[in-house]
């Protein structure tokens, strides 16, 4: 019975800490600080409950515990665990925006102790008293050795292992961030009960014991009853001048996407929102016509440079928006993502049609690895979190992605800059360039803003000059802006790739710059949209 109480509990740590990542990505982004936010806190909470446990097991010179009451304390910690949990998540979908905002770093630090802290600090007490509980069974018989705290530990590690199957093929597939975390509290709640009732074993203070984990069991199991409702408080939540619902929830392994829905806008009946793990990927109207830029901006770049594109590999699905406007044009697209969810949100709610374009759930970087060649275009539109995850930003990947290019083939990207913080954009750029020397960008001006959309056209043989495409599809409220865009190719020069350092799979000797661009999204982000946006 006990040490199967110590497999569950290491697997509610392990679980704990999955989700935890889960819960923090939206406010906090993909990023280096939220790992050492995480892995900081939980070897903090761990090497504190060691401690504490040892001292609740040996007890005052004078007085040392008795072995029931070593059980009681044993059996009391996912109690408390539970309550913690249950508190948290109480707490989470408040709290976390305003500590997003508040800072970052700091923020996700104090996000991970509101989390994890206690529930790890007490759960982990339970190894050396489950140590002091087999020693005095050991002594009792004469034994001595160490008395199976080598087991003590294998076990609770065992359990870990478990802990992260079940959580990332389990749970956070198949049920929200704040119901998974409620499941782990009513887990470690019901351990006490089942020791209790379902066990000889003699433990002291029984009545404090059962009111104790009672409490947590309710409290858990009531709030899982209840989480659609609590976390539903926070909407409807206004963006952009209109008020947006949750229409439907997508999930796999890689991430959450939200569809939103809000009411009319530009001139159409209803409006979508993609909004994946706090980023705002696009809007489309209700007859599924794109309402942002980029999805246009990309496909114009495209035709202007090789009007007589045939063939397109898409990088990024997203809504679907660019591979099946290319697709209606009569270009053969074939599509890559590694995410399930961006396909079903795509095919249920967005009129992508898997009939009219080839899709491939697969990792960009290692399609392009087997990719054979021979593609007119390249469309490079790869999000995640707060940007392009580095190992897409690399040399090797444009040498891949090189490759894949027939000979006059090109590759357009949207990206995102700062203009204020120029050193990132530009690692990217001298990056690119190393292997695609024929470099073009374009902006949108949009005034005074400083974070935004820069699109870059790029390939391996001298560009042609733009030949232009119809505008004519394009919503009245963008024309303008991609048409002087357009008009006005920004060439690379040294102002552009000053300081720039190319990344390798190898070395990236540039990672504090990409982590600290990647702050400044995430800011832009977590001030520009309300709370109910980033819950689950």
């Amino acid at each position: 019975m006990l040490n199967t109480i110590i497999f569950v509990t290491g697997a509610a740590i392990l679980a704990l800490e999955l989700i935890a990542s889960r819960i923090l990505t939206p406010y906090f982004g993909v990023s280096l600080y939220i790992w050492s936010g995480i892995l900081s806190i939980t070897l903090v909470s761990l090497a504190a409950g060691y401690w504490r446990g040892g001292v609740l097991a040996t007890g005052k010179a004078s007085h040392a515990p008795t072995p029931e009451k070593l059980v009681y304390l044993f059996a009391r910690m996912p109690a408390i665990a539970s309550l913690a949990i249950v508190a948290a998540s109480l707490a989470y979908p408040y709290l976390f925006h305003r500590l997003a905002q508040f800072d970052l770093v700091a923020g996700a630090f104090i996000a991970c102790i509101v989390l994890l802290f206690l529930p790890l600090f007490v759960t982990s007490a339970m190894n050396p008293l489950l140590v002091a509980i087999l020693l005095r069974h050991s002594a009792a018989r004469g034994e001595l050795a160490d008395a199976g705290a080598g087991r003590v530990f294998f076990i609770s590690t065992l359990g870990s292992v478990a802990g992260v199957i079940v959580t990332a093929f389990g749970l956070i597939q198949y049920m929200s961030n704040f119901a998974a975390a409620l499941i782990v509290a009513a887990l470690l709640a019901a351990l006490p009960l089942v020791m209790l009732f379902g066990s000889s074993i003699r433990i002291a203070q029984r009545k404090r014991l059962t009111i104790t984990a009672s409490v947590a069991l309710v409290a858990s199991l009531g709030l899982l009853a209840g989480a659609n409702a609590y976390t539903d408080r926070l909407w409807p939540a206004i963006y952009s001048g209109a008020q947006w619902r949750i229409e439907s929830v997508y999930r796999s392994s890689f991430g959450t996407v939200k569809v939103l829905r809000s009411g009319p806008r530009d001139n159409e009946p209803f409006t979508r929102m993609y909004f994946q793990d706090g980023l705002v990927q696009n809007i489309v109207g209700a007859t599924n016509r794109s309402l942002s830029l980029y999805t246009y901006a990309l496909e114009a770049l495209a035709y202007s440079y090789r009007p007589d594109l045939r063939t397109v590999l898409v990088l990024g699905i997203g809504a679907g928006m660019v591979p099946m406007r290319l697709a209606g044009r009569g270009v053969d697209v074939t599509t890559v993502d590694i995410d399930s969810a961006s396909l079903r949100a795509a095919t249920d709610v967005f009129g992508f049609d898997s009939t009219k374009v080839r899709a491939v759930q697969a990792d960009a970087r290692t399609f392009l690895r087997s990719c054979e060649g021979g593609y007119d275009v390249v469309v490079v539109d790869l999000f995640h979190g707060d940007g392009v995850p580095d190992y897409l930003v690399t040399r090797d990947f444009f040498r891949d992605l090189k490759r894949c290019l027939g000979t006059e083939g090109i590759a357009v990207f949207n990206t995102f800059a700062d203009l204020d913080q120029p050193r990132a954009y530009a690692h990217f750029l001298t990056t690119l360039k190393s292997e695609l020397p024929y470099v073009t960008l374009y902006r949108p001006d949009y005034g005074i803003a400083s974070h935004i959309n820069s699109f870059i056209v790029a390939g391996a043989a001298a560009l042609p000059s733009p030949a232009g495409d119809d505008l004519g599809h394009v919503p009245p409220r963008h024309l303008p802006t991609l048409s002087a865009m357009l008009r006005k190719p920004i060439p690379l020069d040294q102002r552009l790739l000053a300081h720039g350092r190319a990344i390798t799979d190898s070395n990236n000797p540039v990672a504090m710059d990409l982590a600290a661009s990647q702050l400044i999204n995430r800011r832009y982000i977590v001030e520009a949209l309300p709370a109910a946006f980033f819950v689950n």
